[in-house]
């Protein structure tokens, strides 16, 4: 009897090992190391500087939230910050493994994340009129950049064509003068976005100001522009033409 009773609890005990490890297993190529790594993403397995990389964890719900100050509670797992990977991760039940949890709504994780940043962007927008870090209105925007004190240049997506270029021979002029660096140039948020930052509506053009609100402001345009994976405008197709016209 004690022999059969220990084998019978032997058996039990392998049994709940095995149900254990089902539940909680390391993945076999990795995925849970890349889970609890704060700095490696879990698609690409690379180790990343943390700005490069977006948090996410398991919601209330059930679902993967965005966690953009890496700040809340709980096990997370780390994305590069570019869409075309999150959808990678999506595609591949990346994030329900890494989070050890069935998800839900993740098909429109990669739309919900890009409005978030959008958000974030113009959240930092406010906060940098607020501070007087930004300048709006064609005259103003060109002064600030033939001047170089502008360390961002903001298009709305309908600016005309024109407009973009006049701003972008200022842009150069400060370089080839050696008053300024090279400007980054955004054009990710439209006009209504821009007029909820700015409490007009009618803002096309802004320049960004040096300061701590100036340079958060930036760190979110970076952010957006990364996920979208769009050029920030410094090497585009018009620069060399800028650069010949805005030379003296």
């Amino acid at each position: 009897m004690g022999r059969a009773g220990c084998g019978r609890r032997r058996r039990g005990c392998r049994g709940r090992r095995r149900g254990r490890s089902l539940s909680a297993a390391p993945d076999d190529d990795g995925l849970d190391e890349a889970a609890v790594n704060g700095r490696m993403c879990i698609v690409s397995r690379h180790s990343m500087e943390p700005e490069a990389l977006i948090r996410f964890v398991l919601g209330p719900e059930r679902q993967a939230v965005p966690d953009l100050k890496r700040k809340l509670p709980g096990r997370g797992a780390h994305i590069e910050g570019r869409r075309s990977v999150v959808e990678e991760a999506v595609r591949r039940r990346l994030l329900q493994r890494a989070l050890r949890s069935d998800l839900s709504g993740t098909e429109r994780l990669a739309d919900e994340l890009d409005a978030l940043l959008v958000r974030s962007a113009v959240g930092a927008l406010a906060m940098a009129r607020k501070a007087g870090q930004v300048v709006t209105g064609s005259a103003k925007v060109e002064a600030a950049l033939r001047a170089g004190g502008a360390i961002g240049l903001v298009h709305a997506r309908e600016a005309a064509e024109d407009g973009i270029r006049k701003l972008g021979q200022a842009r150069h002029a400060a370089t080839v003068t050696g008053q300024g660096g090279v400007v980054p140039t955004y054009r990710l948020l439209g006009t209504n976005e821009l007029g909820l930052a700015m409490g007009d509506g009618n803002v096309v053009h802004a320049a960004i100001l040096t300061g701590s609100a100036g340079s958060a402001l930036l760190k979110r345009l970076e952010a957006l522009q990364t996920y979208r994976g769009e050029s920030h405008g410094s090497n585009d197709a018009n620069d060399q033409r800028d650069l010949h016209e805005a030379a003296p």
